[in-house]
């Protein structure tokens, strides 16, 4: 935990230097609205903290406004960078040009002024788009045709959320708008895929209640997500347990005969000394395999010695990204980042968009969703 802050706030820092760079090179002010702007960049750096620390202390109001003010920066912030990047690379490639051709080509840049304004104003745009695309949750489905369930009725619809992250942003309101979504896809099972609550976890009285609106024939299923250890794990299982979910961690079982359910802890567990390595072969090698298993795993990572013995990974964590095009350094990192993958051995992968928001309340080309999988049945050929 601590070198991912530190992590964190060195990348985060050095985005916020950058940033005063352009600043200063665009309008040449001078040392007095230095300070002020450093100033005001160093508190948003720490925004994070801050806001734990109010929340702590029982400042709510406090730590909601300065959570929405603190993490919108962070999402314009961000654009900016991404959009500011690609003036540069344009710069660049003309000053390359100008040595390989001798030929002056300055002519065709923009001022560092007006790069900086239109970086702005696009950030600007894009965030105010971002922020309603953030609220607008679709419904994803697929449709997975097996033998490995039951003829009667022929049919499992399970629901997955992922991602949610409830807490000083993702409150009562997106929630009732997610628990609206989840009721009306009629469920016959509900799996969380992790991260439910947020880090600031304090103030959620009332909210877990919400969720027994929502009651699948067949039970609703949690795992961990790395954001139930940031949060508390004791206090993260205590509003999944009361939201009416099991909480599978390194188990499962076999649900009345009709499918296996298997989750596993997020590894942020073992760094925190709250979860232990689990060897997802052996967890599914005893396992009934004339029925369809579904496994649960925060992080879109396949075991490839587990391969062919399950069915489907339901996954999220990724977001997508959440903002592009922060969605193409996830893609790198998780080649599988969203969306439905087939893999070897008939096992197949789905990897959720996240229905909620983490940070920034904004989303940009990276919509969230709840995802309705059928399992519908067919005969072995």
């Amino acid at each position: 935990m601590t070198l991912f802050l530190l992590a964190f706030f060195l990348i985060y820092g050095g985005i916020h230097v950058y940033v005063f760079i352009k600043a200063k090179t665009a309008f040449a002010f001078g040392a007095s609205v230095s300070i002020y702007l450093i100033l005001f960049m160093a508190v948003m750096t720490v925004v994070p903290v801050i806001v734990r620390q109010a929340e702590r202390h029982g400042f709510e109001f406090a730590a909601r406004l300065v959570s929405y003010a603190g993490y919108a920066w962070m999402g314009i912030l961000f654009l900016f960078l991404s959009c500011s990047i690609i003036f540069d690379l344009y710069r660049f490639l003309t000053y390359s040009g100008s040595l390989i051709f001798q030929r002056d080509l300055s002519g065709i840049n923009l001022s560092a002024r007006t790069s900086f304004f239109i970086s702005l104003l696009l950030a600007i745009i894009i965030s105010f788009y971002g922020y309603f695309e953030a609220r607008n949750i679709v419904t994803e489905r697929i449709i997975l045709k097996t033998s490995k369930i039951s003829p009667k009725p022929g049919r499992l619809r399970i629901v997955q959320i992922s991602d949610v992250h409830i807490g000083l942003i993702v409150g009562e309101g997106r929630l009732k708008r997610i628990i609206e979504q989840v009721k009306a896809a009629s469920p016959d099972i509900l799996v969380s895929t992790g991260d439910l609550v947020d880090g600031q976890i304090n103030g959620l009285a009332g909210l877990a209640e919400l969720f027994k609106e929502i009651n699948p024939g067949y039970g609703k299923f949690a795992i961990t997500g790395n954001h139930e250890f940031y949060a508390g794990l004791d206090q993260a299982l205590a509003f999944t347990k009361k939201a009416g979910f099991v909480v599978l961690r390194g188990e499962g079982l076999t649900v009345e005969g009709l499918i296996n359910i298997y989750g596993i802890d997020d590894p942020q567990g073992k760094t925190f000394g709250l979860s232990k390595d689990v060897s997802e072969r052996e967890l599914l090698s005893v396992i009934p395999k004339e029925v369809f298993t579904l496994l649960l795993k925060h992080r879109p990572v396949v075991d490839k010695d587990a391969v062919g013995l399950f069915d489907l990974q339901l996954s999220g964590h990724v977001h997508k990204g959440q903002i592009f095009p922060f969605s193409l350094i996830t893609w790198l990192y998780y080649p599988v980042h969203a969306g439905y993958v087939r893999l070897p051995g008939n096992s197949s992968l789905y990897v959720s968009r996240g229905t909620g928001t983490w940070g920034p309340p904004i989303r940009f080309l990276s919509q969230p969703e709840i995802t309705v999988i059928e399992l519908v049945y067919e005969e072995a050929k």
